[in-house]
């Protein structure tokens, strides 16, 4: 092979490495259709002969875009005379469950998990008595998660998951939703570790008693009603004195990491959207 058939190649390759593959460019496309809402969660692609009258490039082009956007998780390719291409807008929730993912992958601590939760969702909290409007609708939502709690006092697990829907909606509620997002994939996990905890104890016949849930009820008003009367450093104090009482007692003992079985609050909400909604 002479000298130049060398070159011509070399400057080929170069070539083809600066620029985007056709199938990266045509999967730019369809990505920011679907970003824009042009096209929506669980409308189905154009059929392939469609695509090209569209994007007239190689059926392998469209192919390899397709399996970019499949791996991304913006479609899921149906097999079978039925088939095609079903789209996916980005939900909160499936980024959640990314989230949880990494740190079962990454083996973070439970105690690492709380510490977490402890600095952030009282920030949330804060935010929740800051906001100018909304502050009603805030409260009447968590008044409401209050009387179901009290109609469970006797029933640990079912007050339990209650509660836990109570520091979840201090979150959703914060107006950020960047921080709903994050904190609420965070949140998600511990509360699934936390339902797990008390069915255990339930089976184990172990019961902390009324009187401590009594005393979360207490510890949820106080926290209404510092977002009632518009005090953010108040209601900042408050959650973090609840939770500075109520998380050691699902940590200690607990040799243990951020498990899967903790994501299966997320996987639910993965298909209702609710996480960050």
């Amino acid at each position: 092979m002479d000298d130049t058939t060398n070159r011509k190649k070399a400057t080929a390759t170069a070539a083809s490495l600066r620029a985007p593959r056709v199938a990266e460019i045509v999967a730019d496309k369809l990505r920011a259709r679907i970003l824009s809402g042009e096209l929506g969660d669980g409308d189905r692609l154009p059929k392939e002969d469609d695509l090209r009258l569209e994007y007239p490039v190689a059926k392998q082009s469209i192919r390899e875009a397709m399996r970019i956007l499949e791996a991304e998780g913006l479609l899921t390719v149906m097999r079978g005379q039925k088939g095609g291409a079903i789209l996916h807008t980005p939900q909160p929730a499936r980024a959640a469950y990314a989230l949880g993912l990494v740190l079962v992958r990454q083996k973070v601590r439970l105690d690492d998990l709380a510490r977490a939760i402890r600095v952030l969702e009282p920030q949330c909290a804060e935010m929740c008595a800051a906001r100018p409007t909304g502050r009603g609708a805030i409260v009447k939502r968590l008044e409401n998660l209050q009387t179901q709690s009290i109609a469970a006092l006797n029933d640990s697990i079912k007050f339990t998951d209650i509660s836990r829907l109570f520091h979840e909606e201090l979150v959703r509620s914060c107006g950020n939703q960047t921080m709903v997002i994050l904190l609420g994939a965070l949140e998600s996990l511990w509360s699934g570790h936390v339902h797990e905890d008390v069915t255990g104890e339930t089976e184990r016949g172990v019961d902390r008693g009324p009187e401590s849930r009594q005393q979360s009820v207490e510890e949820h008003q106080r926290i209404i009603d510092m977002i009632k009367a518009g005090e953010p450093d108040g209601t900042r104090a408050a959650a973090e004195e609840h939770l500075a009482r109520v998380q050691p007692r699902r940590t200690q003992g607990h040799d243990a990491y951020v498990r899967i079985a903790g994501l299966e609050s997320v996987v639910a909400q993965s298909r209702t959207g609710l996480v960050g909604s």
